[in-house]
């Protein structure tokens, strides 16, 4: 349905847009929320409902001229339109602009922004309230790895975690690139954050249980306020210590062995690695509600 008004980009008492979708429901303004290798991300407003939205932004010529990839990137994205969930951020519209040569997807906008920038604001966080966030984040990956098609996202960091502070709820974002992998639950192109890939992504032959080793860096970036392997002079250097299996110094600064334990148990070999389920059902999660609509951080 159109929306009955829209907004004058030349009404001095309005905040321009500098864009509008082709329905002209979604405007973009010119603040960027957040900016990536392939994507940049803006606020941006739907004027139907009345609220704020993310407009994301992907430059095609970045990934290759061979349109059948660009085909397979849109009906992805557009497979992703239809996830619901409460920890996977919510994705509106898709579209193509070929005059700008663009991919455009608008998602849902959480208040704190992601959780990499956020865990730095607040440095005192207890082990419970890091419990909580890494619940949520695996109740996303066990919505996107049951799905059918399976859903690998490939790219998960904390930079891709989005967070409201204020009910201390986490939702993974940035799932533009994810991959959709059916029955064979088996992928093979190189994508990803270098100190967040598994050892068989590097080999191009992996299965959604890389995901499982990315949310462990990033529970390990939670816990020391570190970015894995921030000790690497370059991406060469991180790809020899994660496929000799040589983990992040950052490991020796986990004082909690329950944390460091399970950060283990997500960092193992493929065969040992288990399922984001079976992670949900691990001790370490055995004070933490199960209510998974229960986001009121403790006072």
């Amino acid at each position: 349905m159109m929306p009955t008004a829209i907004a004058d980009p030349f009404d001095r008492d309005s905040e321009p847009f500098v864009e509008v979708d082709p329905t002209r429901r979604y405007g973009r303004y010119n603040e960027l929320l957040g900016c990536g290798a392939v994507k940049k991300v803006y606020r941006a407003f739907d004027q139907e409902e009345g609220i704020e939205v993310a407009w994301n932004q992907v430059k095609l010529r970045k990934f290759c001229k061979d349109p059948t990839i660009i085909d397979r990137l849109f009906s992805e994205v557009r497979l992703l339109k239809t996830l619901r969930n409460n920890n996977i951020i919510a994705l509106y519209n898709v579209w193509t602009d070929d005059e700008d040569n663009t991919l455009n997807f608008i998602t849902e906008v959480c208040t704190s922004g992601n959780l990499r920038e956020y865990r730095k604001k607040h440095r005192h966080v207890s082990t419970k309230a890091l419990k909580k966030w890494s619940k949520q984040i695996l109740m996303g990956l066990d919505y996107l790895h049951t799905h059918e098609p399976c859903i690998i996202h490939r790219d998960l960091n904390c930079s891709n975690v989005l967070i409201n502070g204020n009910i201390g709820q986490v939702k993974i974002g940035d799932l533009g690139l994810a991959a959709i992998v059916g029955k064979s639950h088996s992928a093979h192109s190189l994508l990803g954050t270098p100190e967040f890939m598994a050892p068989e992504l590097y080999e191009e032959n992996y299965t959604e249980l890389v995901d499982i080793y990315s949310f462990g860096m990033c529970l390990l970036e939670m816990v020391t306020l570190e970015i894995p392997y921030i000790e690497c002079k370059n991406v060469a250097h991180i790809y020899k210590k994660v496929t000799s299996g040589v983990r992040p110094e950052s490991m020796n600064k986990v004082k909690d062995p329950e944390v460091k334990a399970f950060i283990e148990k997500c960092l193992a070999q493929p065969r040992a690695r288990p399922s984001a389920s079976d992670l949900l059902n691990d001790p370490f999660f055995d004070e933490i509600d199960d209510d998974e609509n229960d986001f009121q951080a403790d006072q």
